[in-house]
C-alpha cells in the first residue's frame, strides 16, 4: 500500500473538539464525527443534492426572515466525546449564522435524505442523536421508485427526549406552522 493509500492518523484516533475546530474547512467536507471518531460519507448523487437543495429554498422561503435554512454544515450535537453530524438540510435562527460551531439550540429543523447505505442511520442513529440533543423537529425524506419523495416527520417530546411520529406524506407536502407553506415535491 503507497503512502496515498493509507488513511491518515487521525482516522483511527478519537479526536476532541478542539482538534476538530484546527481543521480547515476542507478537511472537514465530506465527514461527520461520532463519538469522537471520523465517518466519511460517501459523495451524495446528483438527485440527492437537488432535492436537499430544493428543500433548503423552500424551507428558507417559508420560514421567514427569522430563520435560514442550507445544506452542508455541521452541527454539534455534544463535546464530549465529540458529534458533529451534517445534515442534508439544517434550518437554524438567522442570528446565529455567524456563531461557530452551530449549536442544537440553534436549530428548528433538520432533515436526512436517505441514499442507499444511509439507511440505518437516517432512520434510527441519527433519529436517536437528533432528539437527545433537543432538536425540535426532523424529517426523513426517501425517494421512493415512483420518483415522488416521501417525507416522514417526527416532533421532539420534550419530556422524554424522543421523537414522535408526524405526518408522512409524499408528492404534495403542505408545512404548517412555523413555516405556513405547501409546496409540491412530486416534480423534483
Amino acid at each position: 500500500m503507497t503512502a496515498e493509500m493509507a488513511a491518515p492518523a487521525w482516522m483511527h484516533e478519537q479526536i476532541t473538539a478542539e482538534q476538530y475546530d484546527s481543521w480547515s474547512e476542507e478537511q472537514c467536507a465530506g465527514i461527520e464525527i461520532v463519538d469522537g471518531m471520523v465517518v466519511v460519507s460517501p459523495s451524495a448523487s446528483k438527485r440527492h443534492n437537488r432535492l436537499a437543495r430544493i428543500l433548503a429554498n423552500l424551507l428558507e422561503a417559508a420560514a421567514g426572515p427569522g430563520w435560514n435554512a442550507d445544506t452542508d454544515f455541521d452541527v454539534r450535537l455534544q463535546d464530549v466525546p465529540l458529534t458533529n453530524r451534517r445534515p442534508d438540510v439544517v434550518v437554524y435562527r438567522a442570528d446565529t449564522i455567524d456563531i461557530t460551531p452551530t449549536r442544537p439550540e440553534h436549530v428548528l429543523l433538520v432533515v436526512e435524505v436517505v441514499s442507499p447505505g444511509s439507511e440505518t442511520t437516517d432512520r434510527i442513529v441519527k433519529t436517536d442523536q437528533y432528539a437527545k440533543s433537543g432538536i425540535a423537529f426532523y424529517w426523513r425524506v426517501e425517494q421512493a421508485a415512483t420518483g415522488a419523495p416521501l417525507v416522514y416527520t417526527y416532533v421532539l417530546d420534550p419530556a422524554t427526549r424522543a421523537y414522535r411520529d408526524g405526518d408522512v406524506f409524499t408528492g404534495v407536502v403542505k408545512v404548517s406552522a412555523p413555516f405556513q407553506v405547501e409546496f409540491d415535491l412530486g416534480q423534483i
